[in-house]
C-alpha cells in the first residue's frame, strides 16, 4: 500500500514538472547543443568521448571553478568576505598544490576515467541525442548522487580522521588550515581513492545517459571548490539548496580539524551531532557582532 502511495506520488511529481517545462520557452542553447553533441558523436569514438572527454571536462571545469577565488586574493574589496582573514594565500602554498594536484589528476584519476568507456559498454549506457534525458530528470539524478556521496563521504571522512590512522593518509588535506579553491582535490593519493568511490556510487546506480557523467562531475566540482573556497560570498546562489554546507561550514573543519564531516549538506552532522561546535562558534560570532 505504502508502496503504491509512494509511485503515485512520484507519478503525479513527475506529471507536474512535465507540465512545467511544457509552458517554458524553448531554450535556444538547445540546437547549438544538439548539432555539437552529434558532431561529437559523428567524429569521436565512444571510448575517446568517455576517456579523454570526461578528461577535458573535469581539467576545464576544475581549473574555471577555481578561477574566481583565485583572483579574489588580488581584489582588496573581496579580503572582506574571506573566512580566516589572518590566514592570507601564498603563493608558495599554491604552486605546492598545483603540483600535486597534476599528479593526482594525471596519475590516480585518469586511470579512473579509462575505466568509464568500459562501465558505459558493459551496461549498456546511451551516448545518443535520442537518448538524452530531460533536464528535470537530469537534475534530479545529480540531487540523488549527491546524497549518495554526501552519505559515503561523512562516514568515511569521519573515518579518516581517527586518531590511528589521520596522520597516514587525511593530514595531507589538512596541510593548508585556511582552504583555497584549488585545494579541493589536494589529497593523499588512497583518500583520492576512498572518498572518490562516493562520487562512483552514484553514477552505477543512477547512470541512464553518458551526459549525466559530466553533469555530476560539473555539479560535484562546483560544490567541493565552493566550499573549499575560503570566502563567504553574499548572494551565492549554491546556499539558496536547502540544507547545503556552504564555504562556513567546511571552513570551520579546516581550521579545527574536528566536526563537520560532510561534504555538501548538513543532516548527518546534525543528526550525530558533529556539527555542535560550530553551532556554538557560529552563535558566539553573532553575540560579538551584535555587541559591535
Amino acid at each position: 500500500m505504502a508502496t503504491n502511495e509512494s509511485v503515485s506520488i512520484f507519478s503525479s511529481a513527475s506529471l507536474a514538472v512535465e507540465y512545467v517545462d511544457s509552458l517554458l520557452p524553448e531554450n535556444p542553447l538547445q540546437e547549438p547543443f544538439k548539432n555539437a553533441w552529434n558532431y561529437m558523436l559523428d567524429n569521436y569514438t565512444k571510448f575517446q568521448i568517455a576517456t579523454w572527454g570526461s578528461l577535458i571536462v573535469h581539467e576545464a571545469l576544475y581549473f574555471l571553478f577555481c578561477l574566481p577565488a583565485f583572483l579574489f586574493q588580488f581584489i582588496p574589496y573581496m579580503k572582506k568576505y574571506k573566512i580566516q582573514k589572518d590566514k592570507p594565500e601564498t603563493w608558495e602554498n599554491q604552486w605546492k598544490c598545483f603540483k600535486v594536484l597534476l599528479f593526482n589528476h594525471f596519475c590516480i584519476q585518469l586511470p579512473l576515467i579509462c575505466g568509464t568507456y568500459y562501465f558505459t559498454e558493459y551496461f549498456n549506457i546511451p551516448y545518443g541525442w535520442e537518448r538524452m534525458p530531460r533536464w528535470y530528470m537530469l537534475l534530479a539524478r545529480c540531487f540523488g548522487c549527491a546524497v549518495i556521496e554526501d552519505t559515503w563521504h561523512y562516514f568515511l571522512h569521519r573515518l579518516l580522521h581517527h586518531k590511528k590512522i589521520y596522520k597516514y593518509i587525511h593530514k595531507v588535506h589538512h596541510e593548508f588550515q585556511a582552504p583555497f579553491g584549488m585545494e579541493a582535490e589536494y589529497a593523499h593519493p588512497l583518500e583520492t581513492l576512498i572518498l572518490g568511490t562516493g562520487f562512483f556510487i552514484g553514477i552505477v546506480l543512477l547512470c541512464d545517459h553518458v551526459i549525466l557523467l559530466w553533469a555530476w562531475v560539473t555539479v560535484r566540482l562546483m560544490e567541493t571548490i565552493d566550499v573549499h573556497s575560503g570566502y563567504d560570498i553574499p548572494l551565492n546562489p549554491l546556499n539558496l539548496i536547502p540544507f547545503y554546507a556552504g564555504s562556513r561550514h567546511h571552513d570551520f573543519h579546516h581550521m579545527n580539524f574536528i566536526g563537520n564531516y560532510a561534504s555538501t549538506f548538513t543532516w548527518w552532522d546534525r543528526i550525530f551531532g558533529t556539527d555542535s561546535q560550530f553551532v556554538a562558534y557560529t552563535e558566539k560570532m553573532k553575540i560579538g557582532k551584535k555587541t559591535e
